[in-house]
């Protein structure tokens, strides 16, 4: 038996697990906040000093947590970016992903780059505000000095691991956060150093791209450290998915994304092309608004989200003829980032609260299967969709999402799968390491226990119905918004 822990240094937190390297099993956890005074306004942090992510991380350590562990995995927030000078040091606090004000600067890229298209042929992605290439341009243009210092360019989890390798010359990511950095090619496996200069102004000197199965080094202890990657990443490795399988992410806004054999490119930017954990690709679509049209017509109802389930359970599937098109903060997908929501099919016998809220639930989980059926166009299969997040345990949107997905839909237990996929990345790299494990394939721990909703005949009839009138309503109200 061998050990290995996998940590992730999210926006706001670190959390380790230590888990047996044969079956997965979970030996001890630890938790820590990262350290400094709560934004203001009670906001979302936009930059913080690094060096913090190294306090969280020791003291979400503490007590001897990885005693006689042999090999560590860093899986952290995606699209931050650290700036350093030519000794090593950051020339700034950390750009965190969320960071909005990028989004000028982003549109100066895309256009400076011949537009979209070339942009995605490029590199799989479109410019937006989250990737460091346009914090790159945003530095340069807005922080003249720091840009000018700027020698080099890592990621949350790049910048945690070269410094638990102690600051070796020797720098690495992987081709997962590597992919959505905005100058690397999941489709090529290589850098675009002249959009980061493009971006910047100057060369600089990026990491190297080391395998899945691979190490980033060891430490002067002898403890191995894997390659690590990114949040997305790590959650889909330690979820175990495969081809065929997809994840919908209920947070206030959703993303789709599933396991794809090549990377795709898409002109209209609507798919983001990043690499997995373990040699093959994640396809993302996101959509500017999921459970924050429950809880907006939760509000409206004067319920929760549970009473809000309850009620749409008492209504029938199309919601007396009722849809909400739920583009209550624009909308990414399809691309309307300045329209509204809009209720329609309103009639006397109809305005009933349990109508609108189930008009409410199959609003966002239409919005979701249209970005299903983006990646559905473009050959990508979905044969079982992981749904994730709190939302996902309500009963209404167990029964409605199997039906709308015209999927098998699975929803796991709640566990921490970020975590668990980096810890199982270290175990992965340790095994290939000690000459008993191969580097194409990756150790082969339980599946995650997960409530299974299937459709039967009748329900994906039902489903396909519900479908065809939101359809209607939305290319109605936004004619040519979506291909047919």
């Amino acid at each position: 038996m061998g050990i290995a822990a996998g940590l992730d240094s999210s926006s706001e937190y670190t959390r380790i697990v230590v888990c047996d390297t044969d079956t997965g099993a979970v030996l001890r956890q630890g938790y820590a906040p990262h350290p400094g005074p709560a934004p203001e306004g009670g906001g979302r942090r936009t930059e913080i000093d690094p060096q913090a992510w190294l306090l969280s991380l020791g003291e979400a350590a503490g007590g001897g947590l990885l005693e006689g562990v042999q090999a560590i995995g860093v899986s952290a927030q995606q699209q931050g970016m650290v700036a350093l000078d030519a000794a090593g040091n950051a020339v700034r606090p950390a750009l965190i992903g969320n960071d909005l004000r990028a989004q000028t600067a982003a549109a100066d890229l895309v256009d400076g780059f011949g537009g979209r298209a070339a942009w995605a042929q490029a590199v799989g992605l479109v410019p937006q505000s989250g990737e460091p290439v346009a914090k790159l341009r945003w530095l340069a243009r807005n922080e003249p000095d720091a840009a000018a210092r700027t020698a080099a360019v890592l990621q949350p989890h790049d910048w945690l691991t070269w410094q638990l390798l102690g600051r070796p010359t020797r720098r690495t990511t992987d081709r997962g956060d590597a992919s959505g950095t905005g100058y690397w090619s999941a489709a090529t496996g290589a850098w675009r150093p002249d959009l980061a200069e493009l971006a910047l102004g100057h060369q600089v000197v990026l990491p190297e791209v080391v395998g899945p199965a691979d190490a980033a080094g060891q430490t002067p202890e002898g403890l191995l450290i894997s390659s690590g990657t990114g949040e997305t990443m790590a959650a889909a490795f330690g979820l175990g998915l495969g081809l065929g399988d997809a994840v919908v992410s209920l947070g206030a806004s959703g993303s789709v994304f599933a396991v794809h054999h090549e990377a795709l490119a898409d002109p209209s930017g609507t798919i983001t092309s990043y690499a997995d954990a373990t040699g093959l690709h994640l396809p993302v679509v996101r959509t500017s608004n999921a459970v924050r049209v429950l809880r907006g017509t939760a509000e409206l109802l004067s319920c929760d989200l549970d009473g809000l389930s309850e009620l749409a359970l008492k209504s029938t599937p199309g919601a007396y003829g009722m849809v909400l098109l739920p583009y209550l903060e624009g909308e990414r997908t399809p691309e309307l980032p300045h329209t509204a929501g809009t209720l329609a099919g309103l009639r006397r016998d109809s305005m009933k609260p349990e109508h609108l809220a189930r008009a409410a639930f199959e609003g966002m989980l239409c919005g979701l299967a249209d970005a299903l059926d983006v990646l559905r166009r473009r050959e990508v299969r979905v044969n079982r969709v992981f749904l994730l997040g709190q939302a996902a345990e309500l009963p209404a949107v167990r029964r409605l999402a199997p039906e709308l997905f015209g999927a098998q839909v699975l929803v796991p237990e709640p566990a921490d799968y970020t975590t668990l996929g980096a810890a199982r990345q270290a175990a992965w790299a340790l095994g290939v390491a000690q000459g008993h494990t191969s580097p194409a394939t990756p150790p082969q721990w339980p599946a995650p226990v997960a409530t299974l909703c299937e459709p039967d005949d009748e329900g994906l009839a039902v489903g396909g119905a519900v479908r065809l009138q939101y359809a209607a309503v939305r290319d109605e109200t936004h004619p040519g918004a979506f291909p047919a």
